[in-house]
């Protein structure tokens, strides 16, 4: 299969994974196909000791205009039962982004709407061109943005959610930026290198950590602070502070070095510099 005919397309490079969405003929709508491959692909990152960062784009003029027509053309004849099991589906899609134990970057240009916003909500850091255009749009055509809600409202707060679920108005970048919904607005063009400082930041720090204090949000968002709480937070870390990872940062610091896995970093920068004077 050519790249033009795969809708998902994978690589890694330097411990970042990037998972491009590549159905730009239909601005990367996704169908049930793309959604079961858009999973076992995240998961694929997800195992990969080597991958440290896990980036999610779009191919063409959008990030993604949420459900294929096709597809909801097909979904209006389903039964209950089936209706329940696909969208079933996107929300393991969903889950398995939210919850993957290592950082992810969401790069959005031109259109999110629907579940392309769904998919942006759920990375952990979003990054959105200039000009770029979010939209719920679900109840203009009768539905609800449902799915994706969790995460929409956790990304935007339950009040501008409450908004924009009603309205199904368009809100820029800039909208976007001020409520929260995403984290920066680069110029156009300019995704590539704001990824790049973030993934920079993100290399400095220590693999298994992130991985911990991701988990910890997750488990503790929305919590009442009470003593299961505390007791949770206190046992994260004192698990940190016992395992290698934690063991190999005290001392790196007490001893005014590197940390390995940043010996390791500068090492693989130091050997494609090299690669590229040959």
């Amino acid at each position: 299969m050519s790249e033009a005919e795969q809708h998902i397309l994978y690589a890694v490079e330097h411990g970042v994974a990037t998972i491009t969405l590549n159905r730009p003929e239909v601005h990367n709508a996704f169908n049930e196909t793309v959604i079961k491959d858009l999973d076992e692909t995240f998961k694929k990152a997800g195992a990969d000791k080597d991958v440290r960062v896990v980036i999610l784009r779009g191919n063409g003029k959008s990030f993604s205009a949420g459900g294929d027509l096709n597809w909801m053309r097909r979904t209006a004849e389903y039964s209950y039962e089936q209706n329940v099991e696909d969208a079933m589906q996107l929300g393991k899609l969903l889950k398995t982004i939210n919850t993957l134990e290592k950082p992810t970057i969401a790069l959005v240009q031109g259109n999110a709407f629907g579940g392309g916003v769904g998919l942006t909500a759920c990375c952990d850091i979003a990054i959105a061109e200039e000009g770029t255009r979010f939209c719920l749009s679900e109840v203009r055509i009768g539905l609800i943005p449902s799915i994706i809600a969790p995460y929409v409202m956790n990304a935007m707060g339950p009040r501008m959610a409450r908004r924009y679920f009603m309205t199904a108005e368009r809100f820029d970048a800039a909208t976007a930026q001020r409520i929260g919904f995403i984290h920066e607005v680069c110029p156009v063009g300019g995704l590539d290198a704001a990824a790049e400082k973030i993934v920079e930041s993100i290399m400095e720090g220590a693999p298994e950590a992130q991985a911990r204090g991701k988990k910890l949000i997750l488990n503790i968002t929305g919590r009442v602070i009470d003593e299961e709480v505390i007791n949770v937070t206190a046992t994260q870390i004192a698990e940190a502070r016992a395992s290698e990872e934690g063991k190999e940062g005290l001392s790196a610091f007490l001893d005014k070095r590197e940390p390995l896995w940043r010996q390791l970093r500068a090492q693989l920068k130091e050997d494609l510099q090299k690669q590229r004077k040959k």
